[in-house]
């Protein structure tokens, strides 16, 4: 049987929706090696808006918005804001989701062991899950370790951020492909 959002194993970019998960300014501080984290959401971010492809957010209840810098790449950044820790349990978050009617998710956020880990493991088996390693986190190295390794043994793929980007943009020689590579370069 053939997977939603997938080709061999492969994400489809037409069936493919980037997952912010509570990214947000209270917490944002406290993250270990957020500095990298910040960057890779950046990316990918940028990416999507290259691919034009739809980007979901939430936000944890108490924890401030959305990091100014996500903020400012998505001017209109759909951001729910939600209690529960599995964003999929907030009925707007599921929902919204179900609306954008993607079947592979490209899942950054914060915390790993926490928010992205609750939400993956809720979206596994109906969807295709692509964690990016590098561009999640948690306070502490042991739980991001920890909360990728359950995602995984869950069936989550675990990625990197240029991975899916190269993975998405399938050939080099494009316009795409030049301006993503502007994107991995950092200019």
């Amino acid at each position: 049987m053939k997977v939603r959002g997938v080709d061999g194993g492969l994400l489809v970019r037409d069936d493919a929706v980037l997952v912010i998960i509570d990214v947000q300014e209270r917490l944002f501080p406290a993250i270990a090696n957020k500095e990298a984290l910040l960057s890779n959401a950046l990316k990918l971010v940028r990416f999507a808006k290259l691919l034009r492809l739809p980007v979901i957010a939430s936000e944890q209840i108490k924890l401030g918005p959305t990091v100014a810098e996500i903020r400012s790449e998505l001017s209109n950044l759909e951001v729910i804001s939600k209690a529960e820790f599995d964003a999929l349990k907030c009925a707007r978050f599921a929902r919204r989701l179900d609306e954008i009617g993607r079947g592979a998710l490209i899942v950054v956020g914060i915390e790993a062991h926490i928010c992205v880990a609750q939400t993956v493991l809720h979206a596994l088996p109906e969807r295709q899950v692509h964690v990016i390693g590098d561009a999640i986190g948690s306070r502490s190295v042991d739980n991001w370790r920890v909360g990728v390794e359950r995602m995984r043994q869950a069936g989550a793929v675990i990625s990197s951020t240029e991975m899916v980007m190269y993975e998405l943009l399938e050939r080099a020689g494009t316009d795409e492909f030049r301006a993503a590579l502007g994107l991995v370069k950092g200019s």
